[in-house]
């Protein structure tokens, strides 16, 4: 045979063995029996073995799992993975519903999509010309992790699309419940730890160096929403979902389309009662608007879009006696209760330890040490007290008693007028407030110190080596190496990430100092509107008052960060050991409305851009007032068309949107 017939042939079985895979996977409807299906894989593999010229990118048999990697790249995401705004009752989807009514228009016809919430890891896919390009995890909803390698091994995501097109979907990754057992009973065999849930098992496996771990966990993934595509002439979110199913992508069955919300509602009842009996784990159920226009008039907050809303199915209770009650200090001296419990199980994990919140929640509920109470998880994650069982009471349970003194370091406790919180006052002396407050330092919001996590930290607060945050950029390779579980590559990778930190931009750093009521938001608008640390710390509290979004407490509370002696002699450390001091993002422009050819308007951007990355052009319109979409509508004022622009240029150019080129688009910013 000869080189051409054995391409031919290669490409003959590619092409069967993506289809059969689409059946298997995306349809559940196999044509082939498993035996068939055998024989073309390891027919193929000979080929490639044979011809390794002749393998190509999209071939099924990469899916058992390339070479391992040391570390994974940090990704920023084109347009943010946001988070979904919660429902906790029937109630709050009709106060939903109000709320979309009343911004769409009374008189709207508005359809909802239901889909399942899948209990797994959120992660964005990319294909180029039809070929399975890229793969990053949600991260927090801005930057993600490439884990390409290990999305290849996951056989319902297809190498391969049916179009050669270009475009970016997002879904679920899981594990089945199925698969979450076997993986269990593996490793017992080996002496290992069980996983604790199937989201766990999930987010471990797709984070394993190796992908031929991953290849082994028999993880799943459905499709629930496109990202950045050209599929420009798309009406409502169903049909879009149709439209991935074509393409060869997995999605839920189980997703309806309503057109009002009691049914909406039914449905939502009748997927509770079925949770049992699902071959995978859920934790609710999304509800979202169906038509794509409405879903761009409303818009979204910072934080999640205002056309969408994740309804969370009442915890799982059960009961456990509280053994005792167990004070921690947080960095900013916020003493929390903790109640210490006989392990039990709920919602599919171990629990020993179950939040009070505060002393005022104890005594309103009336908890006692010895009390057997009900316990759940608030949002199937973060186990709680619900209510003492008063009738199983003895007579030998107790009160608990808050300590006058710190439990840390014995210094005065200390609780302000209008505050639930008890607070210890020694801020810089006590040990758990320094060592919290460095956790919070190097976190993903703020420092981001990849390989930097809490049992590192406190490793080191533990051995001395660190006491401020300073002290993390002097951190000596010959001083790691004498601590357990560091090796000589792990100790150089730490060192590097500390150092690459230094480069971050002033919001992160103003977020890792900690300041009271700063959040990553207000970091953001000072450094925003400051500039520099230097004008950050001579702003009066007038000054600091007309940030945006800035109340009088949270000026007051920088205010008096930064005069502070201590404060000031921290950043002075920081900028001498070489901690950037400067903003490095977009400034927000202030122009009179009527000058603005920004504001209030909707961009759609398509095509290569040469002069900049898209998202830098996207935080440009929107540090300008304007607002950046992914497809083009009747509601886009403005496209932004760079090379090669594609379908979204000739939508835009049917409907009459007006459309910049790159050239003019940056002549207007300067």
């Amino acid at each position: 045979m000869t080189i051409v017939n054995i391409k031919k042939r290669a490409n003959e079985i590619r092409t069967l063995l993506h289809q059969y895979n689409y059946e298997y996977y995306a349809l559940d409807n196999p044509s082939v029996p498993d035996a068939e299906f055998d024989r073309l894989m390891q027919e193929l593999i000979k080929i490639e073995s044979d011809y390794p010229e002749l393998r190509t990118e999209d071939s099924p048999t990469v899916r058992v799992g390339g070479a391992a990697v040391s570390k994974f790249e940090k990704v920023q995401h084109l347009n943010p993975m946001l988070s979904l705004s919660n429902a906790y009752s029937m109630e709050d989807l009709n106060e939903f519903d109000k709320r979309v009514r009343a911004e769409v228009g009374p008189d709207a016809e508005i359809e909802y999509v239901g889909e399942l919430k899948i209990d797994g890891l959120a992660i964005s896919l990319k294909y180029q010309s039809g070929v399975f390009h890229d793969g990053v995890t949600r991260g927090d909803g801005t930057e993600g992790e490439r884990v390409f390698e290990n999305l290849r091994t996951i056989k319902s995501i297809p190498l391969r699309l049916k179009q050669p097109i270009d475009i970016e979907v997002r879904g679920e990754v899981f594990m089945p419940k199925s698969s979450f057992e076997k993986s269990n009973v593996d490793r017992l065999a080996n002496g290992e730890e069980p996983f604790a849930n199937c989201r766990n098992a999930a987010a471990g496996s797709l984070r394993q160096l190796d992908p031929k771990i991953a290849a082994k966990r028999n993880l799943d993934i459905f499709i629930y929403a496109l990202g950045e595509n050209d599929l420009s002439y798309l009406q409502n979110h169903d049909e879009s979902l149709q439209v991935l199913n074509e393409l060869g992508f997995k999605t839920n069955s189980l997703t309806k389309t309503f057109s009002n919300m009691e049914n909406l509602q039914a449905y939502i009842q009748q997927i509770h009662e079925d949770r049992p009996s699902l071959p995978y784990e859920i934790d609710g159920f999304v509800v979202k608007v169906n038509q794509l226009g409405y879903q761009q008039k409303l818009g979204m907050t910072s934080k999640a879009p205002k056309w969408a809303i994740a309804y969370k199915f009442p915890a799982e209770e059960v009961v456990s006696k509280i053994l005792d009650i167990e004070l921690t200090i947080g960095r900013t001296g916020q003493l929390t209760p903790t109640a210490i419990l006989e392990p039990v199980q709920v919602a599919g994990t171990t629990v020993g330890r179950a939040t009070l919140h505060n002393e005022d929640i104890i005594k309103a509920k009336g908890i006692k040490i010895g009390d057997y109470a009900v316990i759940r998880k608030a949002g199937d994650i973060i186990p709680e007290v619900v209510r003492p069982i008063v009738e199983r009471r003895t007579g030998e349970e107790f009160e608990f008693v808050l300590p006058t003194e710190c439990p840390e370091c014995g210094s005065d406790l200390e609780r302000l007028d209008g505050e639930v919180a008890t607070r210890c006052i020694n801020h810089t002396g006590c040990p758990a407030q320094v060592r919290e407050g460095l956790i919070h330092f190097v976190s993903r919001d703020a420092m981001n110190v990849d390989g930097l996590g809490e049992k590192v930290v406190n490793q080191l607060f533990s051995n001395g080596l660190i006491h401020t945050v300073a002290d993390l950029y002097r951190l000596r390779k010959e001083d790691l190496l004498k601590l357990d579980r560091m090796g000589a590559k792990s100790v150089d990778n730490l060192l590097q990430a500390i150092e690459v930190s230094k480069q971050n931009s002033l919001e992160r750093l103003i977020l890792g100092l900690g300041i009271r009521h700063i959040g990553k938001n207000g970091a953001k608008k000072l450094a925003q509107k400051f500039e520099t640390m230097e004008q950050l710390k001579i702003a009066t509290f007038d000054e600091l008052i007309t940030t945006e979004d800035m109340g009088d407490k949270t000026a007051d509370s920088v205010y008096t960060f930064l005069h502070h002696t201590e404060s000031l002699a921290l950043l002075d450390e920081l900028a001498q050991l070489g901690v950037n001091m400067k903003y490095k993002g977009p400034k927000p422009v202030v122009v009179a409305a009527g000058d603005n050819p920004f504001a209030e308007k909707i961009f759609v951007l398509t095509g290569t851009l040469h002069q900049m990355k898209r998202n830098e052009a996207k935080a440009l319109i929107e540090s300008r007032g304007g607002k950046v979409t992914g497809s083009v509508s009747a509601n886009t004022d403005v496209l932004i068309a760079g090379e090669k622009a594609g379908s979204k240029l000739t939508n835009a150019q049917d409907l009459g949107v007006e459309i910049w080129s790159e050239e003019k688009f940056i002549e207007i910013i300067q």
